[in-house]
């Protein structure tokens, strides 16, 4: 699903212009990444939590030849989902 697939479907489903759509959509994509940007994490109600986390050095190896490297530190993005969100999926 792309960006302009939900400005569809909304505009489907509330009859608003798409583009009125299209500027609530990106605002909210900006919003959710400059927060993950300043390291802070989001959380979306019934949908779930973007987590910044940071993880440490270590040692990763090369699958096909074996040949140990090292793995630097980095920040990396992790989506948890909500309970509720879990639970719809699994049925």
């Amino acid at each position: 699903m792309t960006k302009a697939d939900i400005v569809e479907l909304i505009h489907e489903n509330l009859g608003l212009t798409k583009k009125d759509i299209a500027k609530v959509v990106d605002e909210l994509f900006n919003e959710v990444r400059d927060q993950i940007l300043e390291k802070n994490n989001v959380k979306i109600s019934g949908f779930g939590n973007f987590e910044v986390k940071k993880r440490g050095r270590r040692i990763g190896r090369n699958p096909k030849t074996g040949v140990e490297t090292v793995i630097e530190p980095r920040t990396v993005v992790v989506f948890r989902p909500s309970q509720i969100f879990k639970d719809e999926v699994n049925g």
